[in-house]
């Protein structure tokens, strides 16, 4: 991992194992497929310069990228709201090849499902959201959601009992009284 920021082919290696995810995790957040480009750009450039201080016992690597984008994507998310009219005026959307945006586009299509279901975690408290998140969408382990937000793993299982049961209590809300609500869901996780 401490290569990647100095060996070529240890990035291209460490990059093909794990665009995939980081694309899923921009697909999810963007509706752009520029934005979701960028984001995905700007998490690999920040890992390159930030792999010198990677630590194995912190977790796993797509944990530290989870991490990372997290933290990219908020940093936007505040950018955004300070900068909102300047922003408009003064920036514009990278190029992309027609093949990149159609591919970008589709998998925009594949997470709108997801969208849903992430737009009712909005009503979370941010702390419970972001633990929910990374283990029941973006597949992490307690242990990696919780060093991802550099939180103990108690309280990391603690904000995802409390997420779990406040989500049961949203999705009961909107479920018809006569049809069970099915929580085989990406809420559960074994």
């Amino acid at each position: 991992m401490t290569r990647i920021g100095d060996d070529p082919e240890a990035f291209e290696a460490f990059y093909r194992e794990h665009v995939q995810t980081m694309l899923r995790y921009a697909a999810r957040r963007c509706r752009d497929p520029f934005a979701a480009a960028d984001l995905v750009a700007d998490v690999f450039l920040a890992a390159i310069s930030a792999a010198s201080g990677y630590r194995e016992e912190l977790g796993s690597p797509v944990a530290w990228l989870h991490g990372i984008a997290r933290n990219i994507a908020a940093a936007e998310d505040r950018r955004a709201a300070r900068l909102w009219s300047a922003e408009n005026r003064i920036c514009g959307h990278r190029l992309l090849e027609s093949d990149d945006i159609a591919r970008l586009e589709e998998r925009l299509d594949a997470e709108q499902a997801s969208r849903g279901l992430l737009e009712g975690m909005a009503a979370l408290p941010s702390s419970q959201r972001a633990v929910l998140e990374m283990i029941a969408v973006d597949g992490l382990s307690v242990t990696e959601a919780a060093a991802a937000l550099n939180i103990s793993t108690v309280a990391a299982r603690v904000r995802l009992h409390r997420a779990r049961k406040a989500m049961q209590r949203e999705l009961a809300k909107k479920t018809a009284p006569n049809s069970a609500p099915s929580f085989s869901s990406p809420l559960e996780v074994s």
